[in-house]
């Protein structure tokens, strides 16, 4: 659930709220996707939520359940991980820090119960406790070429300059985040973010304008929708520093190992752009005109504000290419038209 003071405030700003609890938009909801690539807006990011790992045993039990190096996470550096079942399929994915001594997970908020709950049946005797902290904290987003200059003014603190590096104080954790336009994560109190909100003066978005940068940068996140349905390098992990090859064994290492060094994988997440006029279903499916079976699915789709919508999907690799005249469910139109990712060279160095 959403803080109930943090809510109550957002709604003093105009949020407009879905029956999930969570932020549709601020009234003008195309408007907001066009001023998150245009200028610098203040996000609410109540679609995430937190996880927090405490205890003398927590960095060795996470070490032996995610698929990137725990032991490289201090208090200054966060990275981008995923938790997986033992057949290699991602159960979660988020971004890992450390605040206070505890190691916090930032994953959408609708993963948070699930995951946590099928944690704890890992720990058995580990000294290391879970629980969630989504009522505890705000957390908000600055995007946008000023964000730098908003958080100093605002917040008094130099932000982190590179990505994923990671500024904490009791009071507030910074999060430098990746992507095609600078921008923060910001994970306080309700009442010392209420503050900083108003102070900035800055046009607000919903997390429905944070997760269009997703899909234009290419960081793709499971949710309900698709847990468990991915193996980490089928969302392109392997391409944005989430596994290290390298850390020994964890949870579902065999498969997402075997896949690397075996060089066996099919499918690869891919930038693409839809002309339709009906929202895509996240449920809906990719077709090529001389297949019956669909040869992608969608991981996450956002409308664009020049029209149609800028989605994510898992592909077959000897699909994934304009000439395959990619459908959406196998329709006569609404063709999926590949765009490049800003990491498209280290994408296509790994599907030769």
């Amino acid at each position: 659930m959403m803080n109930s003071e943090w809510r109550t405030f957002l709604h003093t700003q105009g949020a407009q709220f879905s029956q999930v609890d969570m932020v549709n938009d601020f009234g003008t909801p195309l408007q907001e996707q066009q001023q998150v690539l245009q200028t610098t807006v203040i996000v609410d990011l109540s679609h995430y939520g937190l996880i927090q790992a405490r205890g003398e045993e927590a960095s060795s039990f996470l070490q032996g359940q995610f698929t990137n190096d725990v032991r490289a996470i201090d208090e200054k550096t966060s990275h981008l991980s995923a938790w997986c079942n033992p057949k290699g399929r991602v159960i979660s994915t988020f971004t890992l820090f450390k605040r206070h001594n505890a190691y916090c997970l930032l994953l959408p908020k609708d993963r948070v119960m699930g995951t946590l709950q099928r944690l704890q049946g890992y720990v058995l005797r580990s000294k290391v406790t879970l629980q969630h902290a989504c009522d505890e904290y705000a957390i908000i987003g600055i995007s946008g070429e000023q964000s730098t200059s908003v958080i100093v003014n605002g917040l008094g603190v130099e932000p982190p300059t590179e990505d994923y590096q990671v500024f904490t104080t009791d009071a507030v954790t910074l999060i430098k985040m990746a992507g095609i336009i600078p921008r923060y994560v910001i994970i306080a109190h309700p009442g010392l973010l209420q503050v900083f909100w108003q102070q900035t003066r800055l046009p607000a978005v919903s997390t429905h304008a944070w997760q269009l940068v997703d899909i234009l940068s290419g960081y793709p996140q499971v949710t309900q929708i698709n847990t468990e349905t991915f193996v980490p390098q089928m969302l392109n992990y392997d391409l944005l520093n989430g596994i290290h090859f390298k850390k020994g064994c964890y949870t579902g290492q065999e498969i997402v190992a075997r896949l690397h060094y075996l060089g066996q994988l099919k499918q690869r997440l891919f930038l693409g752009h839809i002309d339709c006029e009906f929202p895509p279903n996240i449920h809906a499916k990719l077709y090529a005109p001389d297949q019956e079976r669909s040869v992608g699915e969608f991981v996450a789709i956002q409308p664009h504000p020049r029209g149609g919508y800028s989605a994510l999907a898992v592909v077959e690799i000897a699909y994934a290419n304009n000439e395959s005249l990619l459908r959406l469910n196998n329709a006569n139109k609404d063709r999926f038209q590949f765009r490049e990712l800003p990491y498209q060279a280290a994408l296509n160095e790994a599907i030769k």
